[in-house]
């Protein structure tokens, strides 16, 4: 229903700029319309929600790997990315509606990790780098004062 009306207002636009100037018939139009509408949709679900799952899913290893925020944060991100990238190739392949339980279910611990990850490293901030606490503890001093000029 929703698709609906958005072909029926991007054929109406495009009725009005395109069609007396360039003299085409309606049915193309609404095709045209039709076919914009499936732009949009297929580019909103790729970008913002397969993207959202790739992210969590890197920016979760690497926080894992680095231990800068506390383990339990990213296992959050580790967790949900996988649903919600299944999730996605789901509703892209007709398996599943954008907008259903199945989805929401798959949406919830990603968006549980962007808010916990959000919230630490506002309040907290990162936890002190293992490998710059090795050269503050071994008495060396960063890469960047031994450059001269």
């Amino acid at each position: 229903m929703q698709m609906d009306r958005y072909a029926l207002t991007a054929g109406i636009a495009l009725r009005q700029d395109l069609g007396a100037a360039a003299g085409t018939d309606a049915a193309s139009l609404v095709t045209t319309g039709a076919s914009l509408v499936a732009i949009h949709n297929w580019t909103f679900l790729l970008g913002q929600t397969l993207m959202p799952g790739v992210n969590a899913l890197l920016l979760g290893y690497l926080m894992y790997r680095s231990r800068l925020v506390p383990r339990v944060i990213p296992v959050l991100g580790l967790i949900g990315a996988p649903l919600l990238i299944t999730a996605t190739i789901a509703t892209l392949f007709g398996l599943n509606e954008q907008v259903s339980v199945w989805s929401a279910i798959a949406t919830l611990p990603v968006a549980v990790w962007e808010l916990s990850l959000g919230v630490w490293l506002v309040v907290k901030g990162f936890k002190p780098s293992p490998i710059t606490a090795g050269m503050v503890a071994a008495g060396t001093s960063p890469a960047y004062r031994d450059v001269t000029a």
